[in-house]
């Protein structure tokens, strides 16, 4: 298989340099923000304050997301995004412990150089994990993308995007044992490493070629957890300062 060039002389399955930083904004019950190479993403969260929008289970807490762009007014594919990133949020919250309540979280675009969703969820965990949300596991997002030949390449700048056919924006779950009471990392009797909590494809893409992009990612994201899960320790003495 012929090698790609990537101007940034990356391999295909190397991610941008990664950093992340929690607790920036003092006013927010937690806040994060995410970068991947030249993309940056800020997220913030508020709550969970007492009742539910209508439409959702008040038996249940609810999660808000509001996108908001660099510049501009917020169109139809931030929309997909806010939508995406709600389901996914409410898949690895546990709902059931705050009920009737709302938790904003708000998503401010910093600079999108590619990758942006997927640096908008990664945002959106470090700062649930920052406010102190029950969560289930963590999760980590990935961008894998299908050139024309049946290339994969991962976590792409915005001039990579430009040229392909094909998108798969996975959300794997955390394989985190130290937070969890023991027996609950089984789903359905699968250990929850293997599961996928989210997954969206744009463009066109054969099973065969999603299935690649599924491994490539998958194999991608043990990189972004020991990440996360490094930064979210370093930075938990600041947790003592926050009035809970």
């Amino acid at each position: 298989m012929m090698e790609i060039d990537r101007a940034d002389g990356r391999t295909p399955n190397q991610l941008r340099p990664l950093a992340c930083s929690r607790n920036i904004l003092h006013r927010a019950h937690g806040s994060a923000s995410w970068s991947q190479g030249d993309t940056k993403v800020l997220a913030a969260v508020y709550g969970p304050k007492a009742g539910t929008k209508k439409n959702e289970n008040p038996e249940k807490a609810c999660i808000e997301v509001i996108w908001k762009p660099k510049t501009g007014q917020i169109g139809k594919l931030e929309k997909e995004y806010e939508m995406i990133l709600k389901r996914t949020l409410q898949s690895i919250c546990i709902l059931t412990i705050n009920p009737n309540t709302t938790t904003s979280v708000i998503v401010q675009v910093v600079h999108d150089d590619g990758a942006l969703l997927t640096c908008a969820i990664n945002a959106a965990c470090a700062a649930l994990v920052d406010a102190g949300i029950p969560i289930k596991h963590l999760a980590v997002a990935i961008c894998c993308c299908l050139a024309e030949d049946g290339y994969v390449i991962l976590d792409p700048t915005k001039l990579e995007e430009q040229k392909m056919k094909g998108f798969a924006f996975l959300v794997f779950p955390n394989s985190i044992h130290s937070v969890l009471p023991e027996g609950s990392l089984l789903v359905e009797g699968e250990p929850v490493e293997h599961g996928i909590i989210t997954s969206v494809t744009h463009g066109l893409m054969s099973v065969e070629e999603y299935l690649k992009c599924l491994e490539r990612g998958h194999a991608a994201s043990a990189k972004l957890s020991d990440f996360l899960r490094r930064s979210l320790k370093l930075q938990l003495p600041s947790d003592s300062s926050k009035a809970k």
